[in-house]
């Protein structure tokens, strides 16, 4: 195949060049530009938003398809990033953990190795941020100084701008830096924090509307850098050859929308614009809009079709413009798992009207301690009214101690997703369906996150996560997914099914039975003797389980060794684990202290960084929290 590819393109690319010689334009091949925009919703004038101002964009819509229902894989970049760049789901590949390493397998390329070998030049500039590290054949050229303009004359080119200024941390940067990072913006543009539609779920302080207003400026500032990229490429006279993509790489970029699934982490704007020599590949005129759903599984093997790289077999996603493209998709998929230092497993399901949730981690509240989210002046006024009891309503659902097992939002009448249905018999057959699909889905692609996420890894050691997600010996997904749906329940009438599952020989079916005895609490009682017997199990994900639970049924003595000995495994991810029990024990916790303290790690990895954030901060947590 890639014989073939490179022997195809090779002649394309001559053909090309001859032609660009007698004509002075590329006939062949359109050339595809990138414009990405980090932490955005659909937050634009051309999309309906009234406080917004975006000229640039505005502009380049009348020019360009919208689509209004395009959608992330998560509510962070770099699972997202691993699936824009291979058309794979990271469930599927092991880089679901937001910062996490995991290996590509043979048959998994970076979708731009592809193009490469038909001819393209490929630039990057300059975030990668895939979960796994950039094969050398990725790009031609990834750095802050890549760009289409290095390619050889003639050579049709697929190239990437990342425009940070729009990211979360601009947010909440100290006022000088603000200022300068908008410093292009008019008296006009400068919105009012008086003026912010603060959505429902937000506290509706000073506080959270400077941090909205601050959240718009930036994505005037980055409309103005569109702007500047699009001059580029007309001066150059290569506008007309070149289909232009412009798309946010996540939703909104504040807590409770940033690193979740609800509407405000998944919702992207998208516009394409095609130049009059490729109109023809277009799902309707410039300045119209196409509701289309489309998913980040499906860009790569998209951009593969309208260049004419015949699309393999490994692809999940579906094509959605070229004369590759498939049908219309019926569902949206998505996924939370580890969110930096936090855990948690929740898939997602939407159709064209109703979105679902199944959290297979119920018993973790919402508002897990993010310590990156928690410098936001938004979350640190969100969790102090919190704190003091002052939150009532929508704005006090994100510090329930639990979550539903499952949720479903109506988003043609509850856009912000604020009343869950899933409950509601006259809406039960909208749940079955979207349930079923769920499960379907997680099977049909070889759903890695049912496996505690050190256990994956220690089962693709000699392969790949990709390799081991089909093989029903390291990821028995149907019987994790009976395990997981008996844990999740939270009912204490399943103790004895959970005991029974700490019996199995599959390390990852015993997790799960530990698990759903520590979301039992003290109704774990009836499976005490058996979960002192896994303090000292082989796995140490059953083991750190197995503690918590015991912790949670008051012999926090007997935990606690178990914790501090997970401390100094080699392993970042078990250490992560442990810390993550010791903070949900509280003051319990603190007869702990002096190795959490000496617990922390030279390794040079994200979760070793993780680890050494909660070093830091939770010894201090920990000495103030009341009995």
């Amino acid at each position: 195949m890639n014989a073939h590819l490179v022997a195809f393109g090779a002649a394309l690319w001559l053909a090309a060049s001859f032609a660009e010689g007698q004509t002075g334009v590329s006939v062949l091949r359109p050339n595809i530009l990138w414009l990405t925009a980090e932490d955005i919703c659909p937050n634009l004038g051309c999309y309906g938003d009234k406080y917004a101002a975006t000229p640039n964009l505005d502009r380049f819509a009348t020019q360009a398809v919208r689509y209004t229902q395009a959608f992330g894989i998560t509510g962070v970049c770099a699972p997202n990033r691993s699936c824009l760049i291979t058309g794979v789901f990271p469930t599927r590949l092991g880089s679901h953990g937001m910062r996490s390493t995991t290996t590509l397998p043979a048959a998994v390329k970076c979708f731009s190795e592809y193009l490469r070998e038909a001819g393209y030049y490929c630039s990057n500039n300059a975030k990668t941020d895939y979960n796994f590290a950039v094969p050398k054949d990725a790009w031609d050229e990834c750095s802050r100084k890549g760009h289409w303009r290095n390619r050889k004359p003639g050579q049709p080119f697929f190239a990437v701008f990342n425009h940070e200024v729009c990211h979360e941390s601009r947010i909440r940067v100290p006022e000088p830096q603000y200022q300068q990072n908008t410093a292009r913006l008019t008296p006009a543009q400068r919105h009012d924090p008086a003026k912010a539609p603060v959505p429902p779920f937000h506290p509706d302080t000073p506080e959270v509307r400077r941090d909205w207003a601050r959240y718009y400026d930036n994505i005037t500032a980055m409309d103005y850098q569109i702007a500047d990229k699009l001059k580029e490429l007309e001066d150059a006279g290569l506008a007309e050859d070149t289909i232009v993509f412009f798309f946010g790489d996540n939703g909104t970029g504040l807590p409770g929308m940033k690193k979740w699934i609800w509407e405000g982490g998944l919702h992207v704007p998208l516009m394409v614009r095609f130049p009059k020599k490729w109109q023809h590949l277009a799902p309707a005129a410039p300045g119209q809009t196409t509701d289309r759903m489309v998913s980040f599984v499906d860009f790569a093997p998209t951009v593969l079709s309208l260049c004419g790289v015949k699309l393999l077999p490994h692809l999940q996603g579906t094509a959605f413009l070229g004369e590759q493209a498939g049908k219309p998709r019926e569902f949206i998929h998505a996924i939370r798992d580890r969110m930096a230092e936090r855990f948690d497993i929740v898939r997602v399901v939407r159709d064209r009207r109703y979105q679902y949730h199944r959290n297979f981690m119920p018993h973790l509240t919402w508002s897990q301690f993010v310590s990156y989210t928690e410098e936001m002046p938004t979350m640190k006024v969100w969790r102090r009214l919190a704190t003091e009891g002052k939150l009532t309503g929508p704005p006090a659902r994100y510090f329930s101690l639990t979550k539903p097992v499952e949720e479903l939002y109506d988003n043609e009448t509850d856009a912000q997703q604020i009343n869950n249905l899933a409950a509601n018999p006259k809406h039960r057959d909208k749940l079955e369906r979207l349930r079923t699909e769920c499960v379907r889905w997680m099977k049909a692609t070889g759903d890695l996150g049912l496996l505690p996420e050190h256990e994956m890894l220690v089962r693709a050691a000699g392969s790949t996560p990709w390799e081991i997600a089909t093989d029903p010996r390291k990821n028995p997904l149907d019987a994790l997914l009976d395990a997981a749906g008996i844990a999740s329940e939270m009912k204490g009438a399943n103790a004895a099914r959970l005991t029974a599952l700490l019996g199995n020989a599959d390390a990852a079916m015993r997790w799960w039975g530990a698990l759903g005895l520590v979301a039992l609490g003290k109704d774990a009682k009836p499976a005490e003797s058996a979960l002192r017997k896994a303090l000292v199990d082989d796995s140490p994900s059953v083991r750190i389980a197995a503690a918590e639970a015991i912790g949670n049924l008051g012999d926090h003595a007997a935990a606690l060794p178990v914790l501090t000995k997970a401390l100094e495994h080699d392993a970042p991810l078990v250490r992560l684990a442990a810390m993550n029990v010791l903070d949900r024990f509280g003051p319990k916790a603190q007869p702990a202290l002096p190795a959490i303290r000496a617990a922390g790690m030279k390794q040079k990895d994200f979760v070793a960084d993780f680890f050494n954030r909660m070093v830091e901060y939770l010894p201090a947590q920990l000495e103030t929290a009341k009995p």
